[in-house]
């Protein structure tokens, strides 16, 4: 982190500013009205003002969200790996490129741990690219037998 860094929870203000970054995340033009971007800001708004479901860092520099995550909670039945059901989802870890190497995604990463914790979560689980693989083994996420499989409706 440098020092005209923050982190902080990000508001319902906030959500222009998140928008824009998640599209990133998939390569797309933050001009175009995209279906997703309406249903992204209806769910934002829907969460930011519900910590126990949600949790939104950003870092800020000078004024500005260069970098934010999202850790939700997912409910399920209770198991041997998730003996309460409660499992949080790590996603959106997105830093503007210009901001990169300055300990960001660490921190954003830390705090949704930590909210995970504050939570009485059991897990968090993400799909990492290739690119943040690095970040995640570095802080203990581990690979896990079961592979991800999913059905687009």
């Amino acid at each position: 982190m440098t020092n005209n860094s923050c982190l902080r929870t990000a508001t319902a203000s906030d959500g222009v500013a998140l928008l824009r970054l998640w599209g990133l995340l998939f390569d797309d033009d933050a001009g175009r009205e995209e279906p997703w971007r309406r249903h992204a800001a209806e769910w934002f708004a829907c969460f930011v003002e519900d910590p126990g479901s949600a949790h939104f860092p950003v870092i800020e520099v000078d004024g500005e969200i260069v970098a934010t995550a999202i850790g939700s909670l997912e409910l399920g039945v209770p198991n041997p790996q998730c003996t309460k059901g409660r499992a949080v989802r790590l996603t959106n870890l997105v830093t503007l490129t210009e901001h990169r190497g300055h300990g960001y995604g660490t921190a954003l990463v830390l705090d949704v741990l930590s909210w995970a914790r504050s939570i009485d979560a059991d897990r968090v689980d993400l799909s990492a690219t290739a690119e943040g693989k690095r970040l995640y083994d570095k802080l203990g996420f581990r690979m896990t037998s079961a592979p991800r499989m999913k059905f687009v409706l």
